[in-house]
């Protein structure tokens, strides 16, 4: 169309040479503005379907049901980020919810998890526990490159953050979707959980809480419950600050990290078996998943007596009364959390005392734990949605209206619960060596011999297809300290690790044996180097 107004008169064209300059300016000129007022007739339509196409995508804010809420988190536009040293806690969940991604310390994958970056190591002051690992990790550029990379309003969520965590965000723009690291710290104070726990009707093995600067006053202290004891301070997990103290030798042995930590916990000790329950906060009430019996002290996952090293979830594990009561106790304790000023995932530790079948609370985690990737793969969560999407849900700030009664009926159904286990294998000899060999993260089968082959990568556990595969998660690689505590990664497979007395099956034992002996290692030079150092906190 511009060419018609020469190219269809060429002879008057001609005639007007010495003007055909001007001729194509006023030309082009005249289709300019035959164009631009043409524009806004073609553009406007195009603009007003644009925007009603917006209209029409807009996620519904008012969610009423499992599929809404689904729906919901498929839509997500905001990268939401899960900041720590691996992605274990909250592995799976980038499948629920769009724009999830996690930013690691230790690369599991070797590089190949699609929604996994791990930036290049860069010098660092020695990590003393997972809040230096995230200070550390949203202080490296290629990490505030990558966030920046994703726009939107980034979120995160961690295992643990502290107040330097919340200022980092804070600067980088980036909102925590976790209560404020304080209330946690509160809520986390052994002390504070027994006290949370008689306000909801939750109660606590028998016990006594005071400071203790000597074994005469321990004995003064415990006089109503006994002198064979179970003592825990403030903080601390996995065992590392549990003593089990019957008389003044066993007391001498911990007198360090008795004596001066302030207000301890002096339970008596009772014939129990440990288990852990999961849950969530809401507006709408406390979700509640499966009860887990928890794995303690075996000696051949763990070097801390009465430490965590892992789970198990099975529909029949604990018997109905005391599913339903533990459940109820959740429930409760849930509630009383949100009075508290707390809201989202938190964890309970319920110890069952096998002699009469009473039920107390052990202690409570108010974040997401090393037992959530159990109740995030559970059927019940496939059929419906992990119950971390219900955390999310919480702080993504979208009105709901779910009916939690129902949900938590639904969940408690055996029909919606099969069974798996998980075990956290630690390096349980006491001495230090660099790591030469280590097993690849992916599929591994037991063989009849008890050795174990590689059979192909994976990063989610539904891969395994039956009890002689498992899942590996490595921790400790090539390269590594080697430290008695190292965690040197997670096996998960289907059926149980315990049997009903709760020891270790011959398969469990079978597979602990087969991942450790594909971990090689060189003894370190006689003067040893200061990295060797063994680090006092899990990464889990």
């Amino acid at each position: 169309m511009n060419a018609k107004p020469v190219t269809r008169k060429p002879a008057a064209a001609k005639k007007r040479a010495a003007k055909k300059p001007a001729t194509k300016t006023v030309a082009k000129a005249a289709v300019k503005k035959i164009a631009k007022k043409a524009a806004p007739a073609r553009k406007a339509p195009a603009k007003k379907a644009a925007a009603k196409r917006r209209a029409v995508r807009k996620p519904k804010e008012h969610l009423l049901n499992i599929s809404e809420v689904r729906r919901y988190f498929h839509r997500n536009e905001d990268p939401i980020f899960f900041i720590s040293a691996t992605n274990f806690n909250l592995l799976g969940i980038d499948e629920w919810c769009r724009n999830f991604k996690y930013i690691n310390y230790i690369d599991c994958y070797d590089g190949r998890h699609p929604n996994t970056f791990v930036p290049t190591e860069q010098a660092h002051p020695e990590f003393e526990s997972i809040e230096d690992i995230v200070a550390y990790l949203l202080e490296h550029k290629e990490v505030i490159d990558f966030i920046k990379s994703k726009g939107g309003k980034p979120k995160a969520v961690f295992l643990m953050f502290d107040e330097r965590v919340e200022k980092a965000c804070k600067d980088l723009g980036i909102e925590i979707w976790f209560p404020k690291a304080k209330l946690r710290e509160k809520i986390d104070h052994k002390i504070e959980t027994v006290r949370i726990g008689n306000k909801a009707g939750v109660p606590s093995v028998p016990n006594v809480l005071g400071k203790i600067a000597s074994y005469a006053e321990l004995q003064k202290l415990s006089k109503p419950i006994g002198n064979d004891l179970v003592l825990q301070s403030a903080f601390g997990d996995s065992g590392h600050t549990t003593f089990f103290i019957k008389s003044e030798k066993d007391f001498n042995k911990h007198a360090h990290d008795i004596i001066g930590q302030g207000e301890i916990k002096v339970m008596k000790r009772i014939n129990c078996r440990g288990s852990a329950i999961e849950a969530c906060a809401t507006k709408n009430g406390t979700i509640v998943g499966p009860l887990m019996t928890e794995l303690v002290g075996f000696k051949e996952l763990t070097p801390y007596r009465g430490g965590w090293c892992g789970n198990e979830i099975f529909s029949d594990a604990f018997e109905k009364k005391i599913r339903d009561k533990a459940r109820k106790y959740t429930f409760d304790f849930g509630n009383q959390l949100v009075k508290e000023g707390y809201r989202g995932y938190f964890e309970l530790d319920f110890l069952i005392d096998q002699d009469n079948g009473e039920i107390y609370l052990g202690e409570c985690n108010p974040r997401v734990t090393g037992a959530s990737s159990m109740t995030n793969h559970a059927a019940f969560a496939h059929a419906d949605a992990p119950l971390f999407l219900f955390h999310l849900l919480e702080f993504s700030g979208v009105k709901f209206d779910l009916d939690v009664e129902e949900l938590n009926n639904r969940w408690a159904d055996p029909d919606n619960i099969d069974g798996w286990c998980q075990m956290v294998i630690k390096h349980t000899e006491d001495n230090v060596d660099f790591i030469t060999e280590a097993p690849e993260s992916g599929i591994w089968q037991l063989n009849k011999d008890g050795s174990l082959t590689y059979d192909r990568f994976d990063y989610h556990r539904r891969a395994v297809e039956n009890e002689n595969e498992a899942f590996f998660l490595r921790i400790q690689n090539v390269g590594d300290f080697r430290y008695e505590g190292a965690d040197l990664g997670i096996l998960i497979t289907r059926g149980r690790a315990m049997d009903d007395k709760f020891r270790l099956t011959r398969r469990a034992k079978a597979w602990i044996k087969g991942i450790k002996s594909q971990y090689k290692a060189r003894p370190l030079p006689s003067v040893p180097p200061v990295a060797a150092e063994a680090p006092a906190f899990k990464i889990l």
